[in-house]
C-alpha cells in the first residue's frame, strides 16, 4: 500500500472503531456515597435508593422473610449485607442491583455485623441460639459459635442472641437473652476466642457500641437499668449503669422493644429509650450517671441524633407509632411533633445531616424532612417500608 494511503485509511478505521462504541450501551458510572437502602418487608425487596436526588433507583427481589431485616454495608460502600428474619445471609451489589451471594444459615436470626477490616460477616441468631461468621466476599462459613449456658437445674441450653455489634480489633460483642450474658470474641487467629461476662442482669434485650468503639452497653428487660462493659478494660468486667431510673414507678405495658443500636451519644451526654416508660433518659457520658428524663409521646423506640448533636429524633411504640417527635439537645425540650404516617419504623440521617428519611410502614411511603425548617421535601412509594440505611454506615463503628 503506497504511504501516501495509509494514514487516511488509519483515521477512517479510528472512527469506524469510535462510532461503533457509540452504539454499544454503557452503564452508568456512579459512587456509592450518596446512596442507601429502605427495606420493604412485605415483598422480600430492597429499594435502593439516592440520597442526593432523593429517588428510588432500583429494586433487588428475592430476600427472603425482611420481617424484622437488618443491613450492614462492605468497606468498600459497594455491597449491602441483608440480614433476614428467616436465616437468609444475602450480598447484594448496590451499583448491579445483583444478588451476588446468599445462605440460609439458621431458622431465625436477628441481625449482624461487620469486621473491623471488612473481611468478616457475623450473623446473630435466635434458632439455634449462637453467632456464625463468614468471609464478606464469599459467604462461606469461618466459625459457629454457639451460645450455651447452663440453666438453674445444670442443663445445658443455648440462648437468643442480641444486641451485635463490631468492635475495634476484629472483634465482636453480643449478648444472651435467657443466659444473662456478655460475649466478646477475638478474630484475630485462625479461631474464634471468646470471653464470657456472666450475671449482667436480667434478659439483655439489645445493645449498642459507642462511637469510639470503647463502651458496649446492654439494655435489661428484666429489670431496670444497663449492663456496661469497657472493651478498654476488659478485666475489669461488667458494670450496671441507671440501675434506678424507674424505682418504685409501675411499668406501662411494652408492645414493641426499645432499639438501643438507634441510640444517641450527644457531646458528653448519651440520650437512651427507657424501657416501660414514656421517656428519654441522658445520662453522663463520663460516669454513666443519670441527668435527666425527657417525657415524649410514648414509649421510644430509637432515639437518634442528628450528625452536628444538636437534634435528636425519637420514633415510638404502638399504638403511638404515627408520630415522630424531634428534641432540642441544648434545651432539652420538644421542638416538633411531625406525622410522617402510619407505623413509623425508622429513620436515617443522610450523612451531614441536611435531611432525614422516615418510613410510615402502614402508609406505604418514605417521607423525607429537612432537619433545619422541619418540613417535608420529598415523599416516595415503597410497599410496607421498614429499615432504612446509608452507606455511610460502611465507616462507623457499630452500625
Amino acid at each position: 500500500m503506497p504511504p501516501s494511503l495509509r494514514k487516511p485509511l488509519a483515521a477512517l478505521s479510528l472512527l469506524a472503531l469510535l462510532a461503533g462504541c457509540q452504539t454499544t450501551p454503557t452503564a452508568e458510572l456512579r459512587g456509592t456515597g450518596d446512596l442507601g437502602v429502605v427495606v420493604e418487608r412485605a415483598t422480600g425487596s430492597l429499594a435502593v435508593v439516592d440520597t442526593s436526588e432523593r429517588r428510588i433507583l432500583e429494586r433487588v427481589e428475592g430476600l427472603g422473610d425482611l420481617s424484622h431485616a437488618s443491613v450492614k454495608f462492605s468497606r468498600d460502600a459497594r455491597h449491602a449485607f441483608v440480614f433476614g428474619r428467616d436465616g437468609g445471609l444475602s450480598r447484594v451489589d448496590l451499583l448491579t442491583g445483583e444478588i451476588t451471594h446468599r445462605v440460609i444459615q439458621s431458622g431465625n436470626s436477628i441481625g449482624g455485623a461487620v469486621s473491623q477490616d471488612g473481611s468478616l460477616v457475623a450473623v446473630a441468631n435466635y434458632e439455634p441460639g449462637g453467632v456464625k461468621i463468614f468471609d464478606s466476599e464469599s459467604l462461606k462459613e469461618v466459625a459457629d459459635i454457639p451460645a450455651t449456658w447452663v440453666d438453674d437445674s445444670g442443663e445445658q441450653q443455648r440462648s437468643k442472641v442480641v444486641g451485635l455489634v463490631d468492635a475495634p480489633g476484629n472483634r465482636f460483642v453480643y449478648s444472651l437473652f435467657e443466659a444473662g450474658e456478655i460475649h466478646l470474641v477475638d478474630m484475630h487467629g485462625d479461631t474464634p476466642e471468646v470471653t464470657r461476662f456472666t450475671d449482667i442482669g436480667k434478659q439483655p434485650y439489645d445493645a449498642l457500641i459507642g462511637p469510639s468503639g470503647r463502651y458496649y452497653i446492654a439494655g435489661l428487660f428484666g429489670e431496670d437499668g444497663l449492663a456496661l462493659l469497657d472493651l478498654w478494660h476488659p478485666e475489669q468486667g461488667v458494670r450496671r449503669i441507671l440501675p434506678d431510673y424507674g424505682r418504685g414507678e409501675e411499668r406501662l405495658p411494652v408492645y414493641k422493644m426499645p432499639h438501643l443500636e438507634g441510640w444517641t451519644l450527644a457531646g458528653d451526654e448519651a440520650w437512651l429509650p427507657a424501657v416501660g416508660r414514656h421517656e428519654v433518659l441522658v445520662a453522663d457520658g463520663d460516669d454513666w450517671t443519670l441527668v435527666d428524663r425527657i417525657p415524649v409521646h410514648g414509649q421510644p423506640i430509637f432515639v437518634m441524633r442528628r450528625p452536628d448533636e444538636r437534634q435528636v429524633w425519637v420514633n415510638f411504640a404502638h399504638p403511638d407509632n404515627d408520630v415522630v417527635q424531634v428534641i432540642d439537645t441544648e434545651s432539652r425540650e420538644v421542638v416538633a411533633t411531625l406525622a410522617p404516617g402510619e407505623a413509623v419504623l425508622h429513620m436515617e440521617f443522610t450523612p451531614k445531616g441536611e435531611h432525614a428519611w422516615v418510613s410510615a410502614r402502614d402508609s406505604d411511603r418514605v417521607v423525607v424532612y429537612d432537619t433545619h425548617t422541619l418540613e417535608e421535601v420529598a415523599r416516595l412509594d415503597s410497599e410496607s417500608p421498614s429499615g432504612i440505611f446509608f452507606t455511610d454506615r460502611a465507616h462507623r463503628i457499630g452500625l
